[in-house]
């Protein structure tokens, strides 16, 4: 495709030579004179005098005059996810269900599903259309997912939630009678895990992407639009607001809520019952405002020197009270 072609299909300019063809895509660093690559910051735009790229996409403000063949996008990372599409297009899903596919009866399943080898459907489970079950998922019963879901080998929807009540000195198990709801345009990722809710629906908005070997507890109510990356885990109860974006390995307490667009930075743990504001961005645990946990990051590096200072003053002190001690 040349890169006048591509440019306008992106909705964007061009400058350079609009003729060169652009056969694949590959970063900066490894990019070749029939490949495509994309600026998408300070740092990047500093190893493209170096790139053999034969075109780049950058921002609308790079400046001008770099001699190279550019195209210019209002947000060139989205712009080059695009293109991706275009130069290497992912094979078609093939509709149907593969024949080492465990499909109960009862179960609906849309049209345009395909369902990979190895899968386990349930009861009661209803699968929408366009979706796509890679090799060895499993759905447990009382289990709807909306059209175009997408979910990636290993995970395991509506398993028991982890609930257990004492008697007699004994855990006794807390039956788990819920449902699990997934929306529209859901992605799910290798080895995730949704739980059912012990009572009611633990459910997955609209349009919203989780990552690999995630956890979300019962009861869970996630929002539409909302990002999980990967080795995170909700406790019961959790709720997650639309637009919010949770790093990775972040723990959640039961009954915490995350409100709408805020942003959990990776590792960071929030308490029991906590709220996270509409659009605050937190980090560390337990997690705090960002501007609050770099003071306290900078304070705790700063130990050493307030040690050795104090050491220093004790040692004054101490000299003083023995000269004190001989004049008396």
């Amino acid at each position: 495709m040349r890169v006048r072609e591509l440019a306008e299909w992106l909705g964007a300019t061009f400058e350079g030579d609009g003729e060169k063809e652009i056969l694949d895509v590959a970063p900066l660093e490894t990019a070749g004179s029939s490949d495509l690559s994309f600026v998408g910051n300070q740092k990047a735009a500093k190893q493209l005098e170096a790139s053999a790229a034969g075109a780049i996409i950058v921002p609308g403000e790079f400046p001008e005059g770099s001699g190279r063949t550019l195209i210019r996008a209002a947000v060139p990372r989205t712009a080059f996810a695009h293109a991706i599409g275009r130069l290497r297009p992912s094979p078609p899903f093939i509709a149907g269900i593969h024949p080492t596919a465990a499909i109960d009866a009862s179960a609906e399943i849309g049209p345009g599903v395909s369902i990979g080898p190895g899968c386990a459907v349930a009861k009661r489970v209803v699968i929408g259309e366009g979706s796509v079950l890679h090799a060895n998922v499993t759905i447990y019963e009382d289990v709807d997912i909306g059209r175009r879901a997408i979910l990636h080998s290993g995970c395991v929807i509506g398993a028991d939630g982890f609930g257990f009540v004492m008697e007699q000195d004994r855990y006794q198990k807390f039956p788990q009678v819920g449902r699990v709801e997934i929306g529209d345009d859901v992605e799910i990722g290798a080895n995730t895990c949704i739980d059912r809710a012990a009572l009611g629906v633990t459910s997955i908005g609209e349009g919203t992407k989780i990552d690999n070997m995630v956890h979300i507890g019962h009861n869970c109510r996630v929002g539409k639009h909302v990002v999980i990356a990967a080795q995170t885990g909700f406790s019961g109860g959790v709720v997650i607001e639309d637009y919010a974006v949770v790093g990775g390995q972040v723990g959640i307490g039961d009954k915490a809520r995350v409100e709408s667009r805020a942003v959990l930075g990776s590792g960071c743990g929030v308490l029991t019952s906590k709220i996270v504001r509409a659009g605050q961005v937190v980090w560390g645990t337990p997690a705090r405002p960002l501007k609050q946990y770099l003071e306290q990051l900078a304070n705790l590096g700063r130990l050493p020197e307030m040690w050795r200072t104090l050491a220093d003053l004790k040692r004054r002190v101490a000299g003083m009270e023995a000269d004190r001690e001989r004049k008396s």
